[in-house]
């Protein structure tokens, strides 16, 4: 196994998880040294421009400090408190030597920025209030030199504040804009696996439910009419594949954009007929108003919570009942109601004879509240509950808004 050597740079994919050294701070490698060649060139060109206005000239050491200083700032991410103290050490030399005054703080400027940002706030304060002291003793600086001396060095210190605390602001931007993004893209996520659940449910619910019908129906009638056990049995093949096509159009929404294309048109109320045939219970359907296109959300919406209806009429009203689809088209909304007369849960015979169940109550299970969810989605609302005419059966009733507002997230089905 090789052994990597304890400075190597692991990269972006496995991060060095070393205890940092210290005075080691955020690593800047990826940074360029532009700012320490423009501090290098600026600080000599600047301290010669203000030299020219005072008695003296700056020195060939002079000029060598001042660049050296500021070329050294091109290491002050990968160890902020050693550059800094540099930095400091160069331009303390510089004045030291009696040089003219200028654009000297430059290179410490920059230094104590990134030595603050990096935690050493203390330091760059004693190291600060340390240079300033020596310096003063040194060179027996007058009252007025002092105090002016002093003034820069605030005015610089004010300065590292300032751009310490707005660089701060802006890393906590960008921070949260990062943050809000990802959970943007988690939420759009969540949203589509809903989406897919819910079509999933849909799908399997309503063919198994035929599929159990069906197969009941044709082990009642196994032995006394072969005829119609062969039927059921054609119908239970017709609905699993069915139920299969659907499942792996959906299915394929889960894969990336050109990786597979849906294998069946999305299903809308221009199969309402294949449904309402299929349904194992009687059923009829009523046109209210004049048929036209409708938005893909709003047509796929209106067919799914249609199959939800029909499915749950089987389950609970069973094979025997009834039911009565009626679409309605308005002007700014489509109309859905599904009523089923409750006649099979009394136990009444259903198709060739079989019973139907035991009445039980419709509660509202994943069934109903996934339908609620998709009128929700569409801006719409559905309710659903006992037939106002007390007769025992069940209503379900949605409304799914026609407009701009109703174009949900799309989801292939």
């Amino acid at each position: 196994m090789s052994r990597s050597h304890p400075d190597t740079d692991a990269g972006p994919a496995a991060p060095d998880r070393r205890p940092a050294a210290p005075g080691d701070g955020p690593t800047g490698s990826r940074r360029g040294p532009g700012l320490a060649v423009l501090t290098a060139i600026g600080q000599p060109v600047g301290t010669a421009i203000a030299a020219s206005w005072q008695s003296g000239g700056v020195s060939i050491i002079g000029y060598a400090l001042l660049v050296f200083s500021g070329l050294a700032l091109a290491d002050r991410h990968r160890s902020p408190r050693r550059n800094f103290l540099i930095v400091v050490a160069a331009t303390l030399a510089y004045h030291l030597l009696d040089q003219p005054a200028g654009v000297t703080l430059l290179a410490p400027v920059i230094a104590a920025s990134a030595a603050r940002a990096a935690g050493h706030r203390w330091l760059v304060g004693a190291a600060a209030v340390t240079a300033y002291g020596s310096w003063a003793l040194v060179t027996g600086a007058t009252p007025r030199q002092a105090a002016l001396a002093l003034a820069m060095i605030v005015a610089a210190g004010l300065i590292t504040e300032i751009g310490t605390l707005v660089a701060d602001r802006v890393r906590e931007g960008v921070a949260e804009q990062r943050r809000l993004a990802e959970e943007r893209q988690r939420r759009r996520a969540t949203e589509q696996r809903l989406l897919i659940a819910a079509e999933l449910h849909d799908v399997l619910g309503h063919h198994l439910s035929l599929i159990n019908v069906r197969a009941g129906v044709g082990l009642h009638l196994m032995d006394r009419d072969p005829e119609q056990a062969r039927a059921a049995l054609e119908a239970i093949a017709q609905s699993s594949a069915e139920a299969l096509r659907e499942v792996r159009a959906v299915l394929d929404t889960l894969y990336p954009s050109g990786e597979a294309a849906p294998r069946a048109p999305a299903p809308g109320l221009d199969r309402l007929g294949e449904l309402t045939d299929d349904a194992a219970v009687a059923t009829r359907t009523v046109i209210d108003g004049t048929a036209r296109p409708l938005p893909a959300a709003v047509d796929r919406a209106a067919y799914r919570i249609v199959q939800e209806a029909l499915t749950n009429v089987r389950r609970h009203a069973g094979p025997g009942a009834a039911a009565t689809v009626t679409i309605g088209y308005r002007q700014d909304a489509l109309m859905l109601q599904i009523d089923d007369d409750g006649a099979g849960a009394s136990g009444a015979p259903g198709p060739a004879g079989v019973p139907g169940p035991a009445a039980a109550p419709a509660p509202a299970g994943n069934g109903i509240t996934g339908m609620r969810e998709r009128a929700a989605a569409l801006g719409g609302e559905l309710t659903a509950g006992p037939a106002p005419d007390g007769s025992g059966g069940w209503r379900v009733r949605a409304r799914l808004p026609i407009g701009p507002d109703s174009s949900p997230q799309e989801v292939a089905a």
